[in-house]
């Protein structure tokens, strides 16, 4: 029989071989009940007064989930923030985002793999396979997972072990997309489980994927006559956007008794990337009569200052950070050599289109590396509890590189590049009563990253011209060692009432240590090489700083749940979530321009989140609607404010209001409909335009923060004597959104409307499926990520959702 769209989740492993075995639309219209492990424990999601999303393997395969991010789509208040044009993309959940560029920045959602938590935000972009679920919590989660689950938190649970029979899949999907590359792309995905023995079982899947650059480069159109117009090395110009990834996990589950499990899973994955695909687009800043910048705009098409400044020419300094034009590099006054363009005079040659022009642009000169081992044990004790310990470490490796103006002027790129390793402990103990159900136990945590983060300026760039190749770069270590005591208890006052209390202690402790310098580099395939340059050029010594910080935070929660009858369920509650303080490891640029020379930490941040809403089921378990509101309360929420060439996180108050939906219908045979969408209204409080500005700050939009979000997705499943038959479409909206917390007119993404559709068959004996899927269906170029460089290039560095995408997928199960 065919899976259901709307089909059963669980959080056990014995559940979950269950939830696999769902029953189809065509033969049973009654949407199943859903189990999750949201509070560690299963529950029905109609129970859990959190607001969530929870969507099956089966449910991600239909959806098309990829990438890690990909299910933001599919929920209401997510969306993606990151840098790295897509590369390193990390979840907003209601608001809550960051998008710092240097891994020693931690999340302010968490997202983790098996219950252990990705630690570094790069690894939080990852290949989605052989995935039993995942649950996406909203709001500070903090009193149960931990301190950077302020904003909310994304489960992945992989499939386990089955010790019944062997079986297996083989997963091949082929496609196209729609750009003058004809980029191909192939993604094969398979796994097998079984029992060895009766006590032992194990699993072990893999998955390779490659896709074919979208972007096509028409380097060297647009490059500029003379110095800046040289191209950076052998390999540039290359097209952009494909990728180059597979991935292994193996899971062995060993059972001695019923009463105790014990598991081994190790992971592996390894990519290689190409430049980041930012495309360019032109910009002008607008300074005030005393030369301070006060708002980008998307230069007109007869422009030709530099800055806009009343009805003269600001030049190419106007007060904004750092900045570094090609006009100031060479030390003489000019204009934009074409109108419209940027300081290079380049201007892309179809917008938000697949065709660009970039120098720095390589074929694979980028890469990511992480492997994990994660050990789990569950032992039944007498008296009903449940004692679990979870063991994780993970190692993570990357270097990516960008090209800064991403235009055909040689200029400066950027890289960032990480060797980190976490490791966690958890210790807990559950346990039930009369009227009672308590779960309390131990976390530690360790984290030792190393990050290298700067500007490259390659061969014949307008620097290195002047000099030689060189990295302007930082290099950062911060130690993180985490330890918390947390617990929660559920008490039932009544058969309909019930009341929750939870908190988590968290001693926390950090030591950082930067530099910030220039090295030697002969390389567009790595960086620093050798040590700092010590006064190169008369440029002066490298900076150093060291410092060490301790903290005592806290996490709380205190709701109340009432089941007005067994289909309806309203809740209220106030959570208060922490992100622990922590340092800043700037570029060159931005560490001279933000007077943080003296002071690089920042605060801890802090949020009340206060949250109403109800879960109902209805048309005799047709039919789901649930609902909530919300208001946040931050204090010191952490902003990452760029200016100029660089960025350093701040400390702000910010507030939000907002309101959520999700509804799920089976309303006649065969039909599955989702119908989901958000609403919120976020403000940081008192932003500078920059360090030092002597202007008033200012209240604004939050980053990565489409106001209103909406979702449809509707299926329609048939039965034909020879299988099953369905259809599919989907619709995802975003609100327009700030990439730059200054709220520039030109730093913003328009609205967009993505479509998706798609058709398929799945055998009677349901060993067989074949779907054909066309993403982004009406080729709409909607904004992903983007960084103002308006005093640096004259432009924008912007990144867009992949083109329409046309893909063939068989599926085959023994």
């Amino acid at each position: 029989m065919a899976q259901s769209f709307l089909c059963r989740i669980t959080g056990s492993a014995a559940l979950a071989t269950a939830a696999l075995t769902t029953l189809p639309a065509f033969a049973q219209n009654v949407l199943e009940e859903v189990v999750v492990s949201a509070q560690k424990r299963e529950q029905n999601i109609q129970d859990v007064g959190i607001t969530m999303n929870a969507f099956t393997g089966d449910q991600l395969e239909a959806l098309g989930v990829q990438e890690s991010f990909d299910v933001a789509a599919f929920t209401p208040g997510v969306h993606i923030s990151g840098n790295l044009a897509g590369q390193n993309t990390q979840f907003t959940i209601r608001g809550v985002t960051q998008n710092d560029f240097n891994d020693i920045v931690e999340a302010p959602n968490a997202v983790y793999l098996d219950e252990g938590y990705i630690a570094i935000a790069q690894a939080q972009t990852f290949a989605v396979y052989d995935i039993d679920r995942v649950e996406v919590l909203k709001g500070p989660q903090g009193t149960l997972f931990g301190r950077n689950a302020t904003g909310g938190l994304v489960h992945y649970i992989s499939r386990k072990p089955n010790f019944e029979k062997v079986e297996g899949y083989t997963d091949a999907t082929f496609g196209s997309f729609d750009s003058q590359t004809h980029g191909l792309s192939e993604r094969i995905e398979s796994a097998v489980t079984g029992p060895f023995s009766d006590t032992v079982a194990g699993r072990i899947a893999g998955m390779y994927n490659h896709s074919s650059a979208y972007l096509n480069n028409l380097y060297p159109y647009g490059a500029p006559a003379g110095l800046a117009g040289l191209s950076p090395g052998n390999g540039a110009g290359a097209d952009l956007g494909g990728d180059n990834t597979y991935a292994l996990r193996g899971t062995l589950d060993f059972k001695p008794n019923d009463g105790l499990l014990m598991r081994l899973s190790v992971n592996y994955a390894h990519s290689k990337e190409p430049t980041g695909p930012y495309q360019s687009k032109s910009t002008i800043g607008v300074a005030n009569s005393a030369g301070e910048l006060i708002n980008v705009i998307n230069t007109p098409a007869n422009e030709t200052r530099l800055t806009i400044q009343g009805n003269g020419d600001g030049g190419a300094n106007a007060i904004d950070g750092s900045s570094l034009s090609p006009c100031a590099a060479i030390g003489t006054l000019c204009a934009r050599p074409v109108p419209g363009g940027d300081f290079f005079g380049y201007i892309d040659p179809d917008g938000p289109g697949t065709n660009t022009s970039g120098d720095f642009a390589f074929e694979n000169n980028g890469f990511v590396q992480t492997w994990g081992v994660n050990g789990r044990v569950e032992w039944k004790l007498p008296g009903g509890m449940t004692l679990t310990s979870i063991t994780d470490f993970k190692d993570y490796k990357k270097l990516l590189f960008i090209d800064v103006d991403s235009g055909p002027g040689n200029q400066l790129a950027n890289y960032a590049g990480v060797a980190a390793t976490s490791a966690t402990q958890e210790l807990r103990l559950n346990g039930e009563a009369d009227h009672l159900r308590w779960v309390t136990g131990l976390y530690y945590l360790n984290i030792d990253n190393h990050s290298d983060n700067g500007l490259k300026a390659p061969a014949n760039s307008i620097v290195g011209t002047f000099i030689q190749p060189v990295d302007i770069g930082t290099v950062a270590k911060l130690v993180t060692n985490s330890t918390s005591l947390f617990g929660q208890l559920e008490y039932d006052f009544t058969s309909k009432l019930t009341g929750i209390i939870g908190a988590r202690v968290i001693d926390e402790h950090k030591s950082f240590h930067t530099g910030i310098g220039v090295f030697a580099t002969d390389s567009n395939y790595s960086v620093n090489q050798g040590p700092f340059l010590h006064n190169p050029f008369g440029a002066g010594d490298p900076y150093f700083a060291s410092d060490t910080s301790a903290n005592t935070l806290w996490a709380g929660k205190l709701q109340l749940d009432y089941h007005l009858t067994n289909d309806f369920m309203i809740y209220g509650g106030v959570n208060r979530g922490v992100k622990a303080g922590s340092f800043n490891a700037p570029l060159l640029g931005a560490y001279l321009g933000s007077g943080l020379n003296q002071s690089l930490p920042y605060k801890a941040e802090t949020l009340y989140a206060y949250e109403a809403g109800f879960k109902s089921t209805f048309l005799d378990g047709h039919a789901r609607l649930n609902a909530a509101t919300f208001y946040y309360d931050y204090k010191n929420y952490q902003a990452f404010l760029f200016v100029g060439v660089g960025g350093v996180v701040i400390n702000a108050d910010a507030h939000n209001v907002g309101a959520e939906m999700d509804l799920q219908l089976s309303p006649v045979k065969g039909l599955d409909v989702i119908l989901s969408g958000s609403w919120f209204n976020a403000i940081v409080e008192d932003i500078p335009l920059r360090f030092g500005s002597p202007l008033p700050p200012r209240d604004v939009k939050p980053t990565y923060s489409p106001p209103v979000t909406a979702t449809a997705m509707v299926r329609y499943e048939w039965e034909m004597p020879w299988g099953f038959l369905h259809v599919r479409g989907s619709g995802h909206y975003t609100d327009k959104f700030y990439y730059n917390l200054r709220n520039f007119a030109a730093d913003q993404f328009a609205a967009a409307l993505l479509v998706d559709a798609g058709a398929g068959w799945t055998s009677t004996n349901e060993k067989w499926q074949v779907n054909v899927d066309v993403k982004n269906l009406n080729n709409a170029h909607q904004g992903v990520q983007g960084f103002d460089l308006a005093t640096l290039c004259g432009c924008n560095e912007v990144s867009y959702q992949p083109p329409r995408w046309t893909g063939l997928n068989v599926k085959y199960k023994f």
